[in-house]
């Protein structure tokens, strides 16, 4: 089950390297303490992580435009950049999907369903 969260882990540490170079340095311990919520076994904690990995796509796409403006501007040639930023930000948004397969749903639910079965009825 662990190799079904390393796309999720890799994403996380390649925003904390992009947050690094741009010397934001709250946002790479955000980027590197994220990962923790997987020790977390509720449903909360797993749609918080697809909700960072969704806002990390997007700085993704925000650093491709940006990028993409500043080469544009000078004549330089920017399509090759265009499509590794565009490449990692899907990367960065598919690596949440992860918390949809069966496994990880089970695993990250069972909790919740433990709750319900103790739960006294009455």
């Amino acid at each position: 089950m662990f190799a079904l969260l390393i796309p999720a882990l890799l994403s996380f540490l390649v925003l904390a390297a992009h947050f690094f170079r741009n010397d934001q340095p709250i946002l790479v311990f955000l980027c590197l303490c994220a990962p923790c919520l997987l020790l977390v076994r509720k449903t909360w904690a797993t749609v918080l992580l697809q909700v960072l990995l969704l806002i990390g796509a997007l700085e993704w796409v925000r650093t491709l435009l940006e990028i993409a403006a500043v080469r544009q501007e000078t004549g330089q040639p920017w399509h090759r950049m265009a499509a590794i930023l565009g490449g990692v930000g899907a990367f960065t948004a598919l690596s949440g999907m992860v918390f949809f397969l069966p496994a990880l749903r089970r695993h990250y639910a069972a909790s919740c369903a433990a709750v319900v079965e103790e739960k006294p009825s009455g």
